[in-house]
């Protein structure tokens, strides 16, 4: 395949994500047409058509499919790269430690004191992301390190360290069939409707019918309790207890993992400590 520019990937990205090339064109600061010409030029080097008609369908072909995964990884890298070179020099530098609002399982506090307690350690700043986009934080380098939950969150591109393994349980509202239950099981939820959350492969129970599209957990609380969805989740992510709501633990479901992620061409020993520091603090309370 022929070679690629950035800049020609970028604008891909951007009309592949938008399937309109006028707001492409918008996110990107340039005219429409510069931004057409500059596809057809590309479609010419791939070999193959990114457009259909001069319109996208809203449906994207294999091909393009495949170009648009990784193409954002490699538009990720590459923004990592620079901003890691930047703050080589950085003698001050502090480490970005992206979470989900109580998504650390309770160690957090134990693992800020683990890492405080080091002769290097640095100051840790904490970021917030959403619920899918934490992983997109360390790969584009908006973050150093990560905590992520195995197998919901992508992890192309990032190492990884695990610090608990945990049970799922299933989310429930009060009137459900399966509420009067101590415990349930994968089949016991063979048909029913699961919540899809946005931008998250599908990992829901087998047979299950993928439900509306979320993009946090309060509102796959509130598609639980309009009785339009039940959910499985990490047992520490359905703490505390959400009111008018059941928990039940799902015995026979895959456990799931809280991992320390980092980029996997990360050396740095700024992130090798607070990686061994959080392991450290992590086995202590298990």
């Amino acid at each position: 395949m022929a070679q690629m520019e950035t800049r020609e990937l970028e604008y891909f990205v951007a009309v592949a994500e938008e399937l309109h090339f006028g707001r492409a064109a918008a996110c990107l600061a340039i005219a429409q047409p510069a931004l057409s010409k500059a596809i057809r030029r590309l479609e010419s080097r791939l070999g193959f058509k990114i457009q259909e008609r001069d319109r996208w369908h809203g449906a994207l072909t294999r091909a393009r499919e495949a170009l648009l995964h990784h193409g954002r990884h490699a538009l990720n890298a590459v923004g990592a790269a620079a901003e890691r070179a930047r703050r080589a020099g950085d003698r001050q530098d502090r480490l970005r430690l992206v979470i989900k609002p109580g998504g650390d399982a309770n160690l957090l506090s134990g693992i800020l004191a683990a890492y405080a307690g080091r002769p290097d350690a640095r100051q840790v700043d904490i970021l917030f992301g959403g619920a899918t986009d934490r992983a997109d934080h360390v790969r584009d380098g908006r973050a150093d390190v990560a905590l992520l939950y195995v197998p919901f969150d992508d992890m192309a591109g990032l190492d990884h360290e695990t610090l608990m393994v945990e049970g799922r349980v299933a989310i429930l509202p009060p009137d459900h069939r399966l509420a009067s239950r101590s415990e349930i099981t994968l089949a016991d939820l063979a048909q029913e409707t699961l919540p899809r959350w946005k931008g998250v492969r599908w990992t829901g129970a087998p047979e299950a019918r993928p439900g509306p599209e979320v993009t946090d957990a309060v509102e796959a609380m509130q598609m639980i309790r309009l009785g339009r969805a039940v959910a499985i989740l990490p047992r520490s992510l359905a703490q505390p207890m959400q009111p008018g709501l059941v928990h039940r633990p799902v015995i026979d479901a895959p456990n799931s993992e809280l991992v320390l992620a980092w980029a996997q061409d990360d050396r740095r020993s700024l992130v090798a400590s607070f990686v061994a520091a959080a392991v450290d603090a992590a086995g202590a309370t298990a």
